[in-house]
């Protein structure tokens, strides 16, 4: 199995002192997976440094806000608990708990700034990463890049955006004065083969460029496996009542790294099953189908290299025109009026912009997951708001350009919606159902990206040593981490 190296961590002593050295001038230290999950561990002269930080600033010491546990304010937080948000039956019309972790309170308001951190600082701490003449390349259909562009710029790299035309304008302008430079590729949402095809070409006419791959670096897996599964664990201990029982992790499929959490929480908890949602406009999971659709940062058309296909319980598919007419209950003054009108507790109601578009989609396969499986309040789902609607403003006006002003009738009939969502398109997986999807990746991965049949056949015949070998790599990764703070030398006793 080690012949795989999921993630490489030879070290290049040489190139290493130089990048110690350059993270010494810029006043740069690196955080270890183990203070991401736990921040109590992060030295006190750290903290008091980030008392007078932003949560957004380009600042080295926002590496130790890459957690779920900052204090959800904009300026100076400390660390609190886990950020989560419990949705009220009263929205879902499910007796099922549904928990989900919150991604607002990241800098750039995306979790995404953790699964690129689990792909660079290893190859920076090794050596292969040289920031003095490499460029991070982050090929995304949005958080993805932004949090990458903003992670190297905190660790003095430079970055090259990569990422699809028909993206929400705040996504561009944002990139624009953080990336080195921004490359936008032909289509939208789904379109992520073209994105690939731009990597290559970087490959074939530049020698300057490492290719950080969200689909296929098990980095950003391992980051979800180690940081995010254990933040839902714990938040399940602080919630959990005398029945209490985790039934599943529910995540729609963008990267597939957020599901290293649900790998996690399997792992710990045999009453869990995973669940994977996609837009019901681009069903590649459930019909080998293609297609476009609005569910910013999911539904790629492909499987990623990084889904655990054989860990994975049923498929869930959303129509992505639920999640849109959502955005707009949850947002719209008249639409939040109409919902304490239906007894959804105005304290909630007044958190919804928690939820971005992919947020939204997440909760919609959650209800349909508790339906299916017919759940009682003592079942516990699990899921994540990957970010807010704080970076989707402009789909609002958009839809208001389109469909006219938001009004009372509209915000009733989008409500019986919510209350009627059926378990049609869903799909529990047996194991030649699980294989039919495995097999999907051999199109992309072996035959357009060049990847190697026998570790495709690895991933499914010897899935727990292929799987338990990447998970292993967390601890490796700390010391290296250690190692290298030393070198740096900026560490006070």
């Amino acid at each position: 199995m080690g012949k795989y190296n999921p993630i490489d961590l030879t070290v290049y002593e040489e190139q290493l002192e130089r990048t110690a050295k350059r993270c010494n001038e810029r006043n740069i230290i690196i955080p270890t997976f183990e203070q991401m999950r736990n921040p109590e561990l992060i030295p006190d002269w750290i903290k008091e440094e980030l008392k007078n930080i932003g949560l957004w600033d380009v600042h080295p010491r926002n590496l130790f806000r890459i957690t779920w546990k900052n204090e959800p304010v904009p300026f100076g937080g400390g660390y609190d608990g886990v950020n989560y948000f419990e949705v009220p039956h009263e929205l879902t019309g499910v007796k099922a708990r549904i928990i989900s972790l919150v991604g607002k309170w990241f800098p750039t308001g995306s979790h995404k700034v953790g699964a690129t951190f689990g792909c660079l600082v290893p190859r920076l701490i090794t050596g292969q990463f040289d920031p003095t003449r490499h460029k991070a390349v982050w090929p995304s259909t949005g958080n993805y890049c932004r949090g990458g562009a903003y992670v190297a710029a905190l660790l003095a790299c430079e970055s090259i955006a990569i990422l699809p035309e028909g993206m929400s304008k705040e996504r561009f302008e944002w990139l624009s004065k953080i990336a080195g430079e921004v490359i936008a590729t032909p289509g939208s949402e789904s379109n992520v083969k073209e994105i690939f095809d731009k990597c290559w070409e970087l490959r074939r006419t530049r020698d300057d460029v490492v290719i950080f791959n969200q689909f296929d670096e098990f980095g950003n897996h391992l980051w979800h496996y180690e940081v995010t599964g254990p933040a839902m664990e714990e938040v399940f201990h602080n919630i959990k009542r005398e029945k209490d029982e985790i039934a599943g992790v529910v995540l729609t499929s963008g990267s597939s790294g957020t599901l290293g959490s649900a790998d996690y929480i399997k792992e710990h908890y045999r009453t869990a099953r995973i669940a994977v949602g996609e837009a019901l406009q681009c069903p590649t999971l459930l019909y080998n189908g293609y297609g476009a659709h609005r569910i910013e940062g999911i539904g790629d058309k492909h499987v990623p290299w990084i889904h655990n296909v054989r860990n994975t319980d049923m498929v869930i598919g959303i129509d992505d025109d639920v999640t849109m007419r959502l955005i707009r209950l949850f947002n719209e003054p008249i639409g939040r009026e109409y919902l304490v009108e239906q007894g959804v507790p105005e304290d909630v109601v007044n958190k919804l912009d928690l939820l971005g578009i992919s947020s939204v989609a997440n909760v919609v396969a959650s209800i349909k997951f508790a339906k299916f499986y017919e759940l009682d309040e003592n079942s516990v789902i699990f899921t994540v708001f990957t970010d807010s609607m704080e970076l989707y403003g402009s789909r609002l006006k958009e839809l208001e350009e389109q469909y006219g002003k938001y009004n009372r009738e509209q915000a009733a009939r989008d409500f019986e919606m919510l209350m009627s969502v059926t378990i049609d398109h869903v799909q529990e997986l047996g194991y030649w159902d699980r294989k039919r999807i495995h097999n999907l990746k051999y199109y992309t991965w072996i035959e357009q990206q060049g990847k190697d049949i026998h570790e495709l056949n690895a991933q499914w015949y010897d899935w727990k040593e292929y799987w338990g070998e990447v998970h292993s790599l967390a601890p490796k990764i700390d010391e290296l981490i250690k190692e290298f703070n030393r070198k740096v030398g900026l560490l006070k006793e």
